[in-house]
Order: C-alpha cells, then structure tokens, then sequence
C-alpha cells in the first residue's frame, strides 16, 4: 500500500522552489562551461554579428579558424575535401582624388561595399603546431554515489552519451546526451544536467508516454515550457532524494521560473507541472514508501534555509 511519504517530500521541494519564485531569483545560467565563441587562433579576435553565428551553426568542437595564408605560414595544410568557410566585412571604397592628389569633392556619399574572405576550421587542418590551441576548461569532478546509483537503477534507462558538448535528450533515438562531468561547474551541476534530460526521457511512449515531450514543439510555446517545467522540477526532485539539493537550488528555481513566465503568470500552476515530475519521478526512482521515508528523516531540510 502507498503511503503519503513520498508525496509529502515532493511536496516540500515545490514548495520551497514557490518560495524562491515569490522571492525572486538569480537569473539562471548554465552550469557546463560551453567552447568558446568563434574566434581566430592567431590573433585570438572573436568574430562579430553574422559572422559569429555562421561560425558557430558548423558546431564544430573548438571554435577557432585561420585563413589560408595563415596556415601557410604555420607550415600546416588543410585536409583534403575540405570546404573553406566564408567570413563577411563592409569595405568603404577608396576616396577618389584629383591629379595634383587633392580629395575629388563629395558628391553622392560613398556606400560601403559587402566582401568576404574565407577561413578554415582547425579541426579541418593538420599539422597546427599545437601549444597554440589552448586547452579545454576542466574540472577534477568525480561521481557522487548516490546520484549515480540513481542513474545505475532507472529502469528501461535511455542510452547516455557525451558526444557533444550541450544537453539534450532525443525522443527519435531515445538518447540523453550531456557534456563529460569535467566540463560542469561541479558533480552536483552534472547530475542535476543529467536528471533534467532522464525526466524528459520518462515522456516517451515506452516509458509514461507523455505527449508534450514527444511531438515536435516549438521552441517556446505552451506544450514545449510545459514539458521543461516538468523536466526541471523532476530534476529537484531527484536532487533532493540524492541529497544535492542544497547544492544550487536558486538557480533551479530561476530556470523554471524562465519557463512559467512563459506559459502563466500564475505560480499555482506550478503544482499542475510538479504532479507530472513526481511521476517522472516515481518512474526513474522505482523506491518504495519505506525508502522515501528513511530519506526524508535523512536529507530534507529545506525548513533551515
């Protein structure tokens, strides 16, 4: 028989991430460190506009590029097949002069002119001497026991990989991806990732079959901020079974409220998403009432902060 355990530890996570969002909150940032903007490797000048965002829709592992003659001069080369990446500029022409070298008088100002030149990816050169490529941040973080435990135990758990360096989880494929714990502020920012991406990977229909996580969203609207309230909250919840609750718990709360401002102005709509993440939950905790309970006497203690 179920008893009201479980629900009441629930019950004290919502209501403490409630509390922050009456109280407001730091704004949320992400807790992985990402690579670095587009950039070239030799002057280390980051790319601007339009041409950041070209440079970073390649999503290349690192994001430094050279021009052709600068890989020259590094006595490096480009792989074969390669395909250079255009970089653009605005050229003001050059003011017309008279003979005597006297500026020819203004008439029609002067229109800038859109060129272009073109780069290459390091990753699409050999030979980069490498003391240039700086090295990836990292951090000497090891597991945490128990958040691993639950990861171990979730049963029908999706695949997990860290191929690429954001956070995801892909209902087609049925896999969460999240960066290498080294990439993460700390364990407990790892794990609070990963339990986010395993609540949205309860959605699928071999699973809980929750609709708003399996179609095709838009980002933004009503079903997609539904399903990242449920997948945040989920996460706090699972946090506070592991006992790294405490551990940032503003910035969950500043996350989630990213999302409700989204869909309702209302906070008690918070409870509606939050009984959808007690059974994400459930499902990847599997625990029995009498577990909740000798969790509970041991870990929540939100009523101190």
């Amino acid at each position: 028989m179920e008893t009201d355990t479980r629900k009441s530890v629930y019950e004290v996570v919502t209501e403490h991430i409630i509390k922050l969002l009456e109280q407001g909150t730091i704004p949320w940032k992400q807790p992985w460190s990402d690579k670095e903007p587009p950039q070239n490797l030799i002057n280390r000048i980051p790319y601007k506009g339009i041409n950041m965002m070209l440079l970073s829709a390649f999503n290349f592992e690192r994001n430094f590029f050279l021009t052709f003659n600068q890989i020259k001069r590094l006595n490096a080369s480009v792989l074969k097949g390669a395909k250079s990446l255009p970089v653009v500029f605005w050229k003001w022409p050059e003011p017309e002069k008279n003979e005597d070298g006297t500026l020819v008088e203004e008439g029609e100002k002067p229109k800038p002119l859109l060129r272009y030149y073109t780069v290459f990816n390091i990753s699409q050169c050999k030979n980069i001497p490498p003391k240039l490529i700086p090295p990836l941040e990292t951090n000497p973080n090891d597991p945490i026991e128990t958040c691993a435990q639950i990861v171990e135990y979730m049963p029908n758990r999706p695949q997990i990989q860290s191929i690429e360096r954001e956070a995801y989880y892909s209902p087609p494929l049925d896999i969460v991806n999240v960066p290498d714990i080294q990439f993460f502020e700390s364990s407990e920012s790892y794990y609070a990732t990963l339990f986010h991406e395993l609540v949205h990977s309860t959605g699928h229909k071999k699973r809980l079959d929750r609709k708003e996580g399996m179609e095709s969203l838009s980002f933004g609207s009503d079903k997609y901020s539904t399903e990242e309230l449920i997948a945040e909250i989920g996460a706090c919840f699972l946090e506070a079974h592991a006992g790294i609750s405490d551990r940032d718990f503003e910035n969950n709360a500043a996350y989630i409220k990213g999302w409700l401002a989204r869909l309702k102005k209302d906070n008690r709509f918070i409870v509606f998403v939050s009984s959808q993440a007690q059974k994400a939950a459930d499902y990847i905790l599997s625990r029995t009432g009498q577990e909740d309970k000798a969790y509970q006497e041991e870990h929540v203690s939100f009523s101190n902060h």
